[in-house]
């Protein structure tokens, strides 16, 4: 398929003529380009039938090297909504598009703040979409909104009667936060005010893993009571209990479209569910040992599953049959992530690996750790890799080398957690010595300038 055609619609081939009454129904009548960076796509805003609607052209193999002429024709030719008097505004896109791309990330990072966050160890931390705000839960039963640029605390979110284990922003929108807590209860809040809007009842055991649909129209946990469900945001009713798993739930991701879940589980399994219907529609079979991370693929085509068997799975959407078991480690994989590409998997264990989603070959190992790696995750560009670990730092990774491009210590006990901003000049990293650490890119030109 052709760079930049695979998310436009196909156009009918029947002509219409304009009249006294308007333009057909069926009409579509774009409104107006949003740009997204990472991955880099184009958005639609399109008026169709009297609504407002969207759709996406994503560009995943988008390069500063790309034929921008060529790739401009492709999309005409797929996508009804470009017409001849778009095209010049379709191209300054593109073109902004591998601006952005070739923009060279070669700053260091340099503690910006260290937050005495709680009073009690940290379990994750997660940015905002924009990447101004982050949250961080903790043992102490709290979760707590930070602002990013000054380090001030904004809300403190109390109300857990146990420890606060998952937490997200709904992003891309970014105004709501969801909590998940041992107390088997999860609350979804105001980011704004830190109002409880509501309290999600139903699991009988812990909840260990949440995330938002896309959309941030449902909710999904999971729990140690071996199920997860599926929650209406709006109305705080609970939509589905999706059964089937004979151990414990710990980790679940939506898929891009938002109508498919995966879940991860002690059982040795992994689940895919239709989320209207809540109906299991496959189990992933091959695993030995407990699941400790599930995730999808940016276009939906690959999941990937890690365990505890030491391997890394990577199963093919289109027939459901696993099509590489990523092998090497010599301890359990605790944590998987794609690239925004999907052609890149990275693991975490006693060491990182950076795998070929196609070919399942090792193409780097990340070594220097000197404890477990509990947490890996690519920048928003894909460029580098971040890992918190056992060892009290954490490290950043290139990717095209596997070379270490820096450690970032200073805390006094374990990392449990580490996340990039959008942009990726701002990492975030929560530790077991109850603090997180805000830290930021230097750029060489802003170090050169510096010492003038």
């Amino acid at each position: 398929m052709e760079p930049g055609a695979g998310a436009a619609c196909a156009r009918s081939g029947s002509s219409w003529k304009p009249s006294v009454y308007g333009p057909p129904r069926n009409m579509m009548k774009l409104k107006r380009f949003l740009l997204r960076y990472y991955p880099p796509g184009i958005m639609l805003e399109y008026e169709k039938g009297g609504e407002l609607k969207t759709k996406s052209i994503d560009l995943l193999d988008l390069s500063p090297e790309t034929d921008t002429e060529k790739l401009v024709a492709v999309i005409r030719e797929t996508e009804p909504l470009i017409t001849e008097s778009r095209t010049a505004q379709l191209k300054q896109l593109i073109c902004r598009l591998q601006e952005k791309l070739s923009q060279q990330d070669d700053g260091r990072f340099y503690l910006f703040k260290t937050l005495q966050a709680h009073i009690l160890p940290l379990t994750n931390v997660a940015f905002n979409k924009s990447g101004s705000r982050f949250i961080t839960g903790s043992y102490d039963r709290t979760c707590r909104i930070w602002d990013t640029i000054s380090g001030e605390e904004l809300q403190t979110l109390e109300g857990h009667k146990n420890v606060v284990y998952a937490v997200a922003f709904n992003n891309p929108y970014g105004d709501k936060v969801a909590t998940g807590s041992f107390d088997k209860t999860c609350k979804l809040w105001c980011a704004e005010t830190g109002k409880c809007f509501h309290t999600y009842r139903g699991h009988t055991a812990e909840i260990v893993c949440l995330a938002f649909n896309p959309q941030s129209t449902v909710m999904a946990t999971g729990s140690m009571d071996t199920t997860a469900k599926l929650w209406n945001i709006e109305t705080g009713m609970e939509m589905a209990m999706l059964e089937g798993h004979s151990s414990e739930v710990v980790t679940l991701s939506f898929n891009t479209d938002g109508n498919q879940l995966v879940t991860g589980s002690f059982d040795h399994t992994a689940s895919l569910w239709d989320v209207v219907s809540g109906r299991r529609v496959h189990m992933l079979i091959g695993h030995t040992a407990e699941i400790s991370s599930v995730q999808f693929n940016w276009d939906c085509s690959l999941i990937a599953t890690g365990s505890i068997d030491k391997t890394c799975k990577v199963w093919d959407m289109r027939n459901m049959k696993c099509m590489a078991t990523l092998g090497g480690h010599q301890a359990e994989v605790l944590d998987v992530c794609f690239n925004y590409t999907g052609q890149l998997i990275a693991t975490a264990s006693a060491d990182a690996r950076v795998y070929s989603a196609a070919t399942g070959l090792c193409i780097a190992r990340l070594e220097g750790h000197d404890g477990e790696i509990s947490k890996i995750c690519f920048n928003p560009k894909g460029s580098h890799i971040l890992t918190a670990s056992a060892d009290k730092t954490a490290r950043l990774w290139d990717v095209a080398s596997g070379s270490c491009l820096q450690v970032l210590g200073g805390h006094t006990d374990e990392i449990f957690s580490c996340a990039f901003n959008y942009e990726s000049d701002i990492i975030i990293t929560g530790s077991k010595d109850n603090t997180c650490k805000i830290w930021r890119m230097q750029w060489r030109d802003d170090v050169e300038q510096y010492y003038l």
